[in-house]
């Protein structure tokens, strides 16, 4: 593993010559490795602190070297507490669960359309037909 200098902050290119990779091998690790989040300047240059360099060190020698899939180093970094788990997917709603919300929403806007109808019988004044005998 490459010696890192006494820096906070490296550019992509350090990063990559440090890595032995090219810096688009980096910036597609960002995409598929969530622990990896560089700090961008207003200009979109990308500085990375030394826990992120460690981190690329180390997914580089887990693909590279220990020949893991992406998906494998993910896993092996999260066990090792290093990447975050994956967000649980959310859970589709059966048509039942569906179903009946509907019906609850239905049986709501019936009940204010009563209540609607009465207040509405209750102020307006009485026609012609409610006089007649």
């Amino acid at each position: 593993m490459a010696t890192l200098p006494d820096r906070l902050f490296f550019k992509i290119g350090e990063v990559a010559k440090l890595a032995g990779v090219e810096p688009h091998v980096i910036r597609y690790w960002e995409q598929e490795f969530r622990s990896i989040r560089p700090r961008k300047t207003r200009g979109g240059h990308r500085y990375y602190q030394r826990r992120d360099v460690e981190l690329i060190l180390l997914i580089k020698r887990l693909l590279h070297e220990e020949r893991f899939t992406v998906e494998g180093a993910r896993r092996r970094l999260q066990r090792l507490g290093r990447e975050p788990l994956p967000e649980p997917e959310p859970q589709a709603a059966s048509p039942i669960d569906d179903r009946e919300a509907l019906l609850s929403d239905l049986r709501v806007l019936r009940a204010e359309l009563v209540a609607l109808l009465d207040t509405l019988d209750e102020s307006s004044p009485p026609s012609e037909e409610d006089l007649e005998p």
